[in-house]
């Protein structure tokens, strides 16, 4: 893989093996969490390190890690954080692994610290709105629960069925309801956070207003790891809506699609999801689900809009798209819910195909030119561009693919060039190198572009104040290579 000015070069997408010899100090390191913690909830065979090693990035360390830890509770966690204190090895935490950005990548000898087992939903109270559970529950999990009681889970990441709570804060995880009710951090008040040295900390509140003193809570909330160990969640929850409408509208261009968008916006009609499917996450859909969704347009956007004024705002909502130029169709029932499924995880992958995927967002008043700069990086670089966004609040999940040759071990020059030529068109329209899917190992080449040096030194003395031996994640986006 081509490196770039700031990526981490013991990082490969390449099958290799680890060396065979035996670690001394990672065998140390065993022994010692064998000590203090109980029998199976530390792994040491390779087998295991590489099943954790990384993430949905298919990133892997040049080295397996020492140990792999699953606790089952908030003591072992702490356990655990203060023997690599004490040892000074590093640690990554690790939710699911369905995360994008390369951000848990196990470190060379070091510690891999799985929540998967903090699973305990402690308690759901409806009259307050609010619901407590570990980290390790799956986020899906939880909005199903709190269904029972008339209530949600708000935020709604296409991977709900499978990522957990603790991996969605790490992350500041997005989805498809972000542009109504906002991402990850807006539906988090409380969290219970194991520090680098073992120590257990509280932070937040249990109320809905409280402004005493910093706040941590959304500091903690996307720090990936990088200042402790998150172990408990206080989430708002949300009334579910009374009423749910959804509307398709197929587009014969992105831009006529991103122009409804536009007028979707001057509408001010608030829907619950905007979402946008190119013409080739459309035919990808329809190869993988035997759907004919391409033959009804080049691109597609798909309308929510929920709560009591639900109807009278698509009502709105369909005169809008309509007067832009754009076919529109309304759903219901199952035929509704199943055009949602197909966006969530309707798309397949290409065999023999090199693929990059790229989470920008832009102010959505210039949703339009980065279309057109996107299809223009795609021409010029001579790679195929393909296109699924939260529209509705400016966030563009950006595919760049390119047909695999004989003997080629990694994605070919272009593929790359398109990837960082998309990156920065974000930056030039005021943008952000990443919507929801983190910084990690992957975006580390434009952060100090978008935060400028001296903000990117503040966030590593951030860091520093809560992990002065700098043992945890220590390949994040606030590594100083």
């Amino acid at each position: 893989m081509p490196q770039v000015p700031g990526t981490v070069p013991v990082l490969t997408r390449a099958n290799r093996q680890w060396p065979a010899e035996p670690d001394p100090q990672a065998a140390r390191v065993v022994a010692a969490l064998r000590r203090e913690l109980p029998s199976g909830s530390v792994r040491a065979d390779l087998q295991e390190l590489a099943r954790y090693a990384s993430d949905a990035a298919g990133l892997r360390p040049g080295a397996p890690p020492a140990a792999v830890v699953l606790p089952e509770t908030t003591a072992e966690v702490q356990a655990a954080m203060r023997i690599a204190s004490a040892l000074r090895v590093p640690v990554v935490v690790r939710g699911a692994g369905s995360g994008l950005s390369g951000a848990v990548i196990a470190p060379p000898g070091g510690i891999v610290l799985s929540t998967e087992r903090l699973t305990r939903l402690i308690e759901i109270r409806p009259e307050d709105e609010l619901a407590v559970v570990e980290a390790g529950v799956i986020t899906g999990d939880l909005d199903r629960a709190a269904a029972a009681h008339g209530l949600r889970y708000a935020p709604d990441p296409a991977s709900a069925d499978f990522s957990t709570i603790g991996g969605n804060v790490a992350m500041n995880a997005g989805g498809l309801r972000c542009c109504k009710y906002g991402v990850t951090r807006e539906s988090v008040l409380a969290l219970d956070v194991v520090l680098a040295d073992g120590t257990l900390m509280t932070v937040g509140h249990r109320t809905i207003k409280g402004v005493t003193g910093l706040d941590l809570v959304g500091l903690f909330v996307g720090s990936e790891g990088t200042l402790g160990v998150v172990v408990t969640v206080t989430v708002r929850l949300r009334p579910l809506p009374v009423a749910t409408e959804t509307m398709v509208a197929f587009a014969d261009s992105l831009g006529d699609v991103g122009a409804a968008v536009q007028a979707i916006t001057r509408s001010r009609v608030q829907p619950s999801a905007v979402e946008l499917l190119d013409e080739s996450s459309l035919r990808s859909i329809d190869e993988n689900r035997g759907t004919d969704l391409a033959a009804r347009g080049r691109a597609m956007l798909l309308l929510q809009t929920d709560g009591h004024g639900a109807t009278a705002e698509m009502d709105e909502l369909e005169s809008v798209v309509a007067a832009a130029g754009v076919s529109v169709q309304r759903l219901v029932g199952e035929e509704a819910d199943r055009m949602v499924e197909l966006r969530r995880s309707g798309r397949g992958s290409k065999k023999d195909t090199w693929r990059i995927g790229e989470d920008v967002a832009v102010p959505r008043s210039r949703l339009v030119e980065m279309i057109a700069a996107m299809e223009g990086i795609g021409a010029r670089y001579g790679v195929e561009v393909g296109c699924v966004a939260h529209a509705g609040d400016g966030n563009l999940h950006i595919g760049l693919s390119a047909a695999m040759r004989p003997g080629e071990a990694e994605p070919p020059a272009a593929v790359h060039a398109a990837a960082d030529a998309v990156v920065r068109a974000a930056l030039d329209l005021g943008g952000t190198i990443t919507g929801e899917h983190g910084v990690g190992a992957l975006k580390r080449p434009w952060l100090e572009r978008e935060l400028g040096t001296r903000q990117l030194q503040l966030q590593r003395s951030v860091k520093a104040a809560f992990d002065p031996l700098g043992i945890l994640a220590p390949d994040s986006f606030l590594a100083t290579v």
